[in-house]
């Protein structure tokens, strides 16, 4: 979660922490999830248990339905591939091995409630979300099957698969040279991303990408890909390695210590450029029936808010709902409350996210952290 345009990023990993809430339905009461005898316990007991003791595995849970149309989209696609999924403590999808792995907490619903009061979101947590993510790690999936970054090819249009990962980047806002995916502009951290992205478009069954991206650099990146994967269709992985990394039946660390280790990266204490801006307009109030969290008044607000900016500005609703995304999260973890009269804080935050916008993508707050 960091305060700026830089983002920390993972090997072969998303790490896109917020994207906007999806309106379908969330994913951990998609089915019926297995009765656990910890699913009672409190916050602070949980977070006390081992990740290993917690007793979960895949197939029990309801991210084997999305799996299976992950492997339903990939065979329409003439993809024999089917690269394996298993739970760990975040996603990503290793080097030298073509598969997924998904954070543990999506396995149970009050474990996505966990990680709600943890992160204050969960990431995949609806099924839209859930399957951008998993298109994404399967094109890394399939990178590593096929050997893809090896051929001259994908070097000329994405780069060298190995170059050093950055711990930040500092993406163009404006490029038009790469794909809008996973946030915050995830394309531009590295080659690898920058295919797994693009494959990600490519594959979404309900994409408009030759409409969506005309007249970008980003559609002929795609064109290629659907050319790379004509190429591969019908045929077997060349790796085609079982092994599982960081299976969450093997991670002994507690919950504690994982969310700790969590709140350290995403750099949950450090202040963000936006909080005394917004704790003028949501004073830091005590909670009563009538108040409103401000993260959810600009979250109802948010499509409101990136649509006029965008016809105001002409930026990308995508730039802007970046600033947006950055706002209600330190709304939430300043807790701070709605008052006073909505249609003036409604005007003085269309103000206030314009002018964080342009500077935002303008440079004005990229440092490094």
């Amino acid at each position: 979660m960091p305060n700026t345009s830089f983002t920390k990023t993972k090997t072969r990993s998303t790490a896109s922490k917020k994207a906007p809430r999806a309106a379908s339905k969330a994913l951990s009461s998609a089915t019926k999830a297995p009765v656990k005898s910890w699913a009672k316990h409190s916050d602070e007991q949980l977070l006390d248990m081992r990740m290993c003791d917690l007793g979960l595995k895949f197939e029990d849970t309801p991210l084997v339905q999305y799996r299976d149309q992950l492997y339903g989209e990939l065979a329409a696609r003439g993809l024999r591939i089917k690269p394996q999924c298993w739970l760990s403590d975040d996603w990503f999808s290793p080097d030298g091995i073509p598969g997924i792995a998904v954070p543990f907490y999506l396995a149970h619903p009050r474990l996505v409630r966990l990680e709600r009061s943890q992160m204050l979101e969960v990431e995949g947590g609806t099924k839209q979300w859930c399957m951008r993510i998993l298109r994404h790690e399967a094109g890394h999936a399939i990178d590593t099957a096929f050997r893809l970054h090896r051929r001259k090819s994908y070097k000329s249009m994405f780069g060298n698969y190995s170059d050093p990962y950055p711990e930040y980047y500092k993406p163009k806002p404006r490029s038009k040279n790469f794909v809008l995916h996973l946030e915050p502009w995830y394309a531009q951290s590295h080659p690898s991303e920058d295919f797994a992205e693009t494959f990600a478009v490519w594959l979404n069954p309900s994409s408009r990408w030759r409409k969506d991206y005309d007249g970008w650099k980003a559609l002929k990146k795609i064109e290629f890909v659907e050319q790379l994967m004509e190429s591969i269709a019908g045929q077997g992985a060349k790796v085609k390695s079982r092994a599982k990394v960081d299976p969450a039946h093997r991670i002994k660390k507690t919950l504690r210590e994982h969310y700790k280790q969590r709140h350290l990266l995403y750099k949950f204490d450090e202040p963000s450029v936006f909080d005394d801006d917004l704790k003028k307009l949501f004073p830091q109030i005590a909670k009563t029936r009538r108040s409103k969290t401000a993260a959810a008044f600009l979250e109802r607000n948010r499509s409101f808010f990136s649509r006029t900016i965008a016809q105001w500005t002409g930026e990308y609703q995508y730039n802007i709902n970046q600033v947006l995304r950055e706002m209600i999260e330190r709304c939430r973890i300043m807790k701070l409350r709605v008052t006073g009269n909505e249609t003036e804080l409604k005007q003085n935050l269309m103000v206030l996210v314009t002018v964080h916008t342009m500077n935002y993508l303008h440079g004005a707050y990229r440092v490094t952290l």
